[in-house]
């Protein structure tokens, strides 16, 4: 094998090549960046719990969009999810339909009372 070739008969690239050093520190310099946010989101989550919003609920909408964003950040990144091929797309839309649908019938079942059945609610004072 001669010294020009960068890529082996197993299609892997040979020792000595300079391209992979720059493709790892691309990668890191990707996961620092991603890091950062993570610790500004981090920041952000801390902050926002002395800012007083008008309701509950925007609260908790604030709450939702920032830990959204932290929780794409690590699955894009950190585990992969970015680069993944079809196919674990296609099985992850099958278990978030599925698990939609089991959801669904679990709510719409639950006011189903067999017959001659009492329901009796409990208050506590």
């Amino acid at each position: 094998m001669s010294d020009h070739s960068s890529i082996d008969s197993s299609g892997h690239e040979a020792p000595g090549n300079d391209s992979h050093a720059q493709d790892i520190a691309g990668h890191i310099n990707t996961y620092m960046w991603i890091f950062g946010s993570l610790l500004v989101g981090t920041v952000l989550t801390v902050l926002m719990y002395y800012v007083d919003f008008s309701s509950m609920a925007m609260t908790v909408a604030v709450a939702l969009f920032i830990a959204s964003i932290k929780a794409f950040l690590v699955a894009a990144y950190f585990m992969h999810l970015m680069s993944e091929k079809k196919l674990v797309y296609s099985v992850l839309l099958l278990a978030a339909f599925f698990f939609t649908g089991l959801m669904g019938l679990t709510l719409w079942g639950s006011f189903d009372l067999p017959t001659n059945s009492i329901h009796k609610t409990s208050y506590v004072p």
